[in-house]
């Protein structure tokens, strides 16, 4: 679900409140984000405020945040040409142009030979159009997104360069409920045009800055159905699509009620700045008392993912081909074992030879002998230049030539899994991955284990481990979570005590997760909830009846020459839970 014009105005009166407020820094986490912390000089509050900018095509938005990010060793081209026009300016004003997606922040700032200038920067929330546009005196500087026609003579959207003019994206007319009177809304919607129509598309025809869910809310809230055709609304439901639209008018203007929706498993599924209710129990409710701290959940998680997975590009490229290259050589392993089985042929033709040697003589191309293991006579080919003995032995050698290739390849099969394995996890782990220490101890992994060459900074790599993610259940048993192979290993082999409970997912890549017991039973209770920590930290993190063995430390062991985080396990038992989210905050440590 993307932002919608009415959200974002409310979004909008939050951050009005730093108007008169100068830029303290300014920091590019990733490619489409932008970090401003802007800073109050007088009055009691001067604790930096940051808003975020994003022009992310499926998370663009633009709200006070207040979480942390790790900003690139080198900060990116646009990231120091808005250092170099805003640094220290001064925001003198937040527009937006009725419910449009878009804000215009108006800087007060001092250019290069001492001068007062202006300079707006703009964040365009347009889907995958969005973008995040520095402007001065009507020209654009400069884009986080740079739009050129690229030589097409069609192209017919705006070209967004350096030192061309700005201009707005076109803009259908349609009513505003911060401006318009119901009553012309009502005029509009009920004519004859939109009759066939369901009540919440024509809504979104008609008024400007709304997104579906809100549309959805008003019909569900006058018919009592998401569906209403507007052609079949009695007058008293048209009434109360009247107070709906009122309802929400009065939301615009200070009695928003900021709704996030989430399903069972934690899952966030939608927002609005109004009440809803046309779920019913489907998806559970939570309120905010801001619309930022509302984004901030609602984008959070994923765009950090999406941040680390940027970052984690070449780290996947490298083991996503090593996978693939294991994965083709085992296929033609298992293709030359599955021939291999051919070999007691080649046996029980050398004693077919042998047992009628007497019969046989040099120079022979061909014979038929009586099979005694089927009683069937069967034809042999022979080479006419060895002698019958020789011939025997030659079906000795292929047979015992086979025989080897089998043990071989069985041994080299298993390996192979055992490597696919591994590089599954390694996957798993770098798409968890949340912070750039996390993927500098991944890629120092690989490089031990000869995935991917040494190059110039990895002797820098940090050599101490991370901390496990630490949590504690509802009984208030310490819970670690291993955030890589190596962790994994240390976690399960020298941290934890024989008397600890070691999880894990079932045949998924996954963490080690380990109940400190300190001596004592963990309850069912403990260990199911440790059992979801498991599932939520693997590869099974969206699945749903996830199986996770459990077992005491003591009966878990790491195989001689075996890859990081690979261990075998005895006396297990297995659980089947389903990843949640709001479980896993909830047991999140707080030491």
């Amino acid at each position: 679900m993307s932002l919608d014009g009415a959200f974002l105005h409310c979004v909008k009166e939050e951050l009005s409140a730093l108007v008169g407020a100068r830029v303290d820094k300014i920091s590019q986490p990733s490619r489409e984000e932008i970090v401003v912390s802007l800073r109050m000089l007088g009055g009691e509050d001067r604790s930096a405020k940051k808003i975020m900018f994003s022009a992310n095509g499926t998370a663009a938005r633009v709200h006070f945040t207040e979480l942390e990010f790790e900003n690139p060793s080198a900060p990116p081209l646009f990231c120091m040409i808005l250092r170099k026009h805003l640094s220290g300016g001064k925001l003198v004003g937040i527009r937006q142009d009725d419910l449009e997606r878009i804000l215009y922040f108006d800087f007060e700032c001092v250019n290069e030979i001492g001068d007062k200038v202006l300079n707006t920067l703009t964040s365009e929330i347009m889907g995958r159009y969005s973008n995040i546009i520095l402007i001065r005196d009507g020209r654009v500087v400069d884009s986080i997104k740079r739009i050129t026609d690229g030589g097409d003579e069609n192209f017919t959207g705006r070209r967004i360069l350096p030192n061309i003019p700005y201009e707005a994206p076109p803009r259908v007319p349609r009513f505003s409920l911060l401006n318009t009177d119901v009553s012309d809304i009502f005029a509009e919607l009920f004519g004859k045009e939109y009759d066939s129509q369901r009540l919440a598309k024509a809504l979104v025809n008609v008024l400007e800055g709304i997104a579906p869910i809100f549309a959805r809310e008003c019909a569900y809230y006058a018919a009592g159905d998401v569906d209403a055709v507007v052609g079949e609304l009695s007058d008293p439901v048209k009434m109360r699509v009247g107070d709906f639209l009122e309802n929400a008018k009065n939301s615009l203007n200070g009695a928003a009620n900021y709704t996030l929706l989430t399903d069972e498993t934690g899952k966030k599924k939608d927002f609005s700045f109004v009440e809803i209710k046309q779920y019913g129990t489907l998806y559970k409710a939570e309120k905010f008392d801001s619309p930022s701290k509302l984004l901030d959940s609602f984008y959070g998680a994923a765009a950090r993912q999406d941040r680390m997975k940027q970052k984690a590009r070449d780290l996947l490229k490298t083991v996503n081909t090593a996978y693939e290259r294991v994965s083709r050589k085992l296929e033609l392993q298992k293709k030359e074992l599955a021939e291999c089985a051919e070999r007691e042929v080649f046996r029980m033709i050398g004693d077919l030879i042998n047992a009628n040697i007497y019969r046989l003589e040099k120079g022979m191309t061909k014979c038929v002998l009586e099979d005694f293991y089927t009683g069937e006579p069967r034809e042999i080919s022979l080479d006419v230049r060895l002698t019958p003995a020789q011939n025997a032995q030659k079906y000795y050698n292929e047979y015992r030539k086979l025989d080897t290739a089998e043990r071989k390849l069985t041994e080299f099969i298993k390996k192979g899994g055992e490597e696919l394995s591994y590089l599954d996890s390694v996957l798993d782990f770098i798409r968890r991955s949340e912070t750039a220490l996390e993927l500098a101890e991944i890629r120092r992994e690989l490089l031990e284990q000869g995935y991917i060459r040494a190059r110039k900074g990895d002797d820098r790599l940090s050599k101490k481990p991370s901390e496990p993610l630490k949590f504690r259940s509802s009984e208030g048993f310490e819970i670690l979570v291993g955030r890589n192979n190596r962790q994994n290993d240390i976690l399960t082999l020298k941290t934890a005590k024989a008397t600890d409970i070691w999880l894990h997912t079932k045949d998924i890549a996954g963490s080690h997760v380990i109940i400190r017991t300190n001596g004592q039973t963990p309850s069912e209770k403990t260990i199911t909830e440790a059992a979801i920590l498991a599932a939520y930290h693997s590869k099974g993190k969206s699945g749903s009846g996830v199986p996770v063995d459990y077992v005491a430390v003591k009966f878990v062991k790491k195989p001689a020459g075996a890859k990081p985080g690979m261990v075998i396990f005895t006396n297990n038992k297995t659980l089947y839970v389903t990843p949640d989210e709001s479980t896993v905050e909830k047991l999140r440590g707080k030491d």
